[in-house]
């Protein structure tokens, strides 16, 4: 099988300066005993590396570059810096001469610690990744230093490591490229010590310049979309209105009398995977044209029919009845029997489209029993897997080369592989009839909006009980909303008893001290709308529907929100002083400046935990007098543990927030009769530069584990706005999006 390589100055120069050290770290509780490190060359064959096994976590070349493996796709939230900088920290590189490159789909060497599989997801990749490659950087620093005292004959610890060079005290020193050779001659340390904190050069530094921002800033990084190899097709595909409807008779003749039009090729699909027909041409343009001129009949007899309205209506109706517990403190019905004050509510949200800025495309070249892939590359183990199932291969024989995402919000985690498999199912369309060259399948914008596996709609009620002290003493929380993991690999094990931990997460785990908490889950299974996770999973509306509710018991008892909140969170320090840092930095106690004639104002409080990332936010708003919303400001208080990049971090947060507002202002997909309503951004309305507000954040001082921020900075802003608007307006808002419900 040919090798689909990527070429580019940074390989270049990678491969003319490997004749170094290559290091390894082995993906466990203790190094890999595997001897040593093969000796190098001293650079006379600079073609050929010296590596050592089983894994690469850097490599360092006789050019003084060193270059850090990230297990972990960079799809925009920072993952190549935040890994890059934990090894050289304990590497003492310098920072100017360290690159990164994407890992190949290799589980053995390349699996996530908290999943066991090889996936970028979950907000874990620094929470996954912080000891291993702080270990790396050590093991190889320390093999340098080994080498340096071998050579100079000089104790160990007289011997110091700044900025990739290695000096003695007695004024001798050499680089890292200089020392390659007989570094990579060392035995890989078993066991390394780690640096103290107060020590750190490159952890928590402020302006550490991202590893990728000069390349995607020259137009040289390498997205899918900027992918070309020898011979390649583009494909774009033509796919049912209908989820579900298959093609029943194809008239091709148009598309295939345009030019650069090569094939137009069929292709089935499966339960969880399009059937569709594809067009095979030599540039993109054509291939659209060539699309969009077929003539295509659609057997819609299996299809998914049902509208937005017949949807709701029947999650209405499963919520009157029983449904799975999924949490159970006390007895919150008879709490409820006879409250003092009692809150009942009903909550909506939609189904969101992801809308990354790189719709979905993927690259494939079939080889005799292989397959290659090039994407940006989210689910390594589960894709491989799936390429292999259908191809009827195995797994090691779909290799698959790890570029940039421009973005993801979940959707390249598909655990269907959905859009992996539509291009490899082109690809072996196209092989069938005798083509047999790299085929890269490219979704328009409208195929990303209009192609299901969306954010799934939920409909809450809720039932809240108040003593005569305005405590919160009952909380009957039920939703219906379908499963994003039912019917997955990841069933085994994030789905017990038949409820869907995604379901039900940040209100079934929920900090609040309540003592009688009832949360229930209805999971329909009839419903053929393609649904998987979405930026923050369920805490996305389960926060909103918490946090509006904490809001409405506060209102009930006549309390202050962000006071009513603190008292709850005794036995959640982390939770309580995200919100003390919010509220102080905000000038919570502080009157809000008035608007303008006419303009009314509000400021809303929401603090929330996911992915043991603890993320409180305040919202200031202004309605003016024709009922349009501004959120003029966000404050944002964030507890990640150690703070590895805080401009990453700051960066994690406004982005978080920017994509929620989009989501809480705006964001909807309808479906009417089975068919998705929304195209384009002119339909399904991104958040517009003029909309977004003036956001601070403020990064709590912590010396825990660093954890996730590519996901938590979502969760809070949505009940933040509206806990804002009641606070303004005295209207409460339970359904999402606001859109115009405060001129209706």
């Amino acid at each position: 099988m040919n090798q689909i390589f990527l070429v580019n100055e940074s390989r270049r120069r990678f491969i003319q300066g490997v004749g170094g050290l290559a290091l390894g770290i082995y993906v466990g509780d203790a190094f890999a005993d595997k001897g040593t490190a093969a000796p190098g060359n001293g650079g006379a064959d600079l073609l050929a590396p010296v590596n050592f096994e089983p894994n690469a976590f850097v490599r360092i070349g006789s050019d003084n570059t060193v270059t850090v493996i990230s297990k972990h796709l960079e799809m925009g939230q920072g993952t190549f810096t935040g890994l890059a900088t934990l090894l050289a920290e304990e590497l003492d590189a310098d920072w100017t001469q360290v690159r990164v490159e994407g890992a190949p789909a290799d589980v053995a060497k390349y699996k996530n610690l908290m999943m066991g599989i090889q996936l970028t997801g979950g907000s874990t990749a620094m929470a996954n990744s912080h000891e291993q490659m702080r270990k790396a950087g050590a093991a190889a620093r320390a093999m340098f230093v080994s080498a340096a005292a071998d050579e100079w004959k000089v104790p160990a610890n007289t011997i110091t490591v700044v900025n990739g060079v290695v000096h003695a005290k007695s004024g001798r020193k050499a680089t890292f490229g200089q020392l390659a050779e007989r570094a990579a001659k060392q035995p890989v340390p078993q066991d390394v010590a780690l640096k103290d904190p107060k020590t750190f050069k490159l952890i928590g530094q402020p302006k550490l310049h991202r590893k990728d921002h000069v390349d995607k800033t020259n137009g040289t990084a390498m997205f899918t979309q900027d992918y070309k190899a020898p011979g390649m097709l583009v494909a774009v595909v033509a796919h049912p209105q209908r989820f579900g409807a298959v093609p029943k008779s194809v008239d091709a003749a148009k598309a295939k009398a345009i030019a650069n039009v090569v094939e137009v090729v069929q292709f089935g699909g499966s339960a969880h995977r399009f059937a569709g027909v594809a067009v095979l041409a030599k540039n993109t343009w054509a291939a659209r044209s060539g699309r969009d001129a077929l003539e295509i009949e659609w057997d819609e007899s299996q299809a998914f029919k049902l509208g937005s309205a017949e949807i709701l209506a029947q999650y209405k109706e499963m919520a009157k009845k029983d449904g799975l517990v999924a949490r159970k403190d006390g007895d919150a019905a008879a709490a409820l029997a006879k409250p003092a004050k009692l809150i009942e509510a009903e909550y909506e949200t939609p189904y969101l489209s992801h809308s990354a800025m790189e719709p979905l495309n993927c690259v494939v070249k079939l080889g005799e029993g292989a397959c290659e892939i090039v994407n940006g590359e989210q689910m390594h183990t589960p894709d491989q897997g799936a390429v292999a199932a259908l191809l009827g291969i195995s797994p090691d024989k779909v290799s698959i080369t790890q570029l940039y995402a421009g973005g993801s919000f979940g959707r390249r985690a598909n655990p269907q592989a959905d859009y992996v498999l539509e291009a490899v199912a082109i690809a072996k369309a196209a092989w069938d009839k005798g083509i047999k060259v790299p085929v890269k399948m490219v979704w328009t914008r409208e195929e990303d909006t209009r192609g299901g596996y969306y954010r799934p709609a939920t409909f809450h009620t809720a039932r809240l009980a108040l003593d005569g002290g305005g405590q919160l003493v009952a909380w009957h929380h039920h939703t219906v909303t379908q499963s994003i993991i039912k019917g997955t690999a990841f069933e085994a094990f994030m789905v017990k008893d038949g409820i869907d931990a995604t379901s039900v997460e940040g209100v079934a785990d929920m900090a609040y001290e309540i003592p009688n908490v009832k949360v229930e889950l209805s999971t329909p299974d009839n419903i053929g709308v393609p649904v998987q996770w979405w930026r923050s999973v369920g805490h996305s509306y389960n926060a909103f529907v918490k946090e509006g509710l904490i809001d409405e018991a506060a209102a009930a008892a006549g309390k202050d929100p962000y006071e009513y909140r603190r008292a709850m969170l005794g036995k959640a320090p982390r939770l309580k002083g995200v919100l003390e840092l919010v509220a102080d930095k905000a000038g919570w106690s502080q009157p809000l400046k008035p608007g303008a004639a006419g303009e009314k104002r509000g400021r809303g409080i929401a603090v929330h935990e996911s992915f043991n990332t603890y993320v409180a936010q305040v919202a200031e708003v202004t309605i003016k007098s024709d009922g349009s919303l501004k959120v003029d400001r966000v404050v944002c208080a964030v507890d990640c543990g150690l703070a590895i990049n805080p401009d990453i971090i700051v960066a994690q947060m406004q982005g978080g927030i920017g994509f929620g507002l989009t989501a809480a202002l705006h964001g909807a997909i309808t479906l009417d009769g089975g068919v998705v309503q929304q195209s384009n951004f002119h339909q399904y309305l991104p958040l517009r530069i003029n909309e977004m507000p003036v956001v601070e954040v403020f990064i709590m001082p912590s010396a825990e584990k660093p954890t996730g921020v590519g996901e938590p900075g979502t969760p809070p802003i949505a009940p933040a706005v509206v806990n804002a608007i009641a606070a303004a307006t005295g209207k409460r808002i339970r359904k999402l999006p606001i859109a115009d419900q405060l001129t209706a």
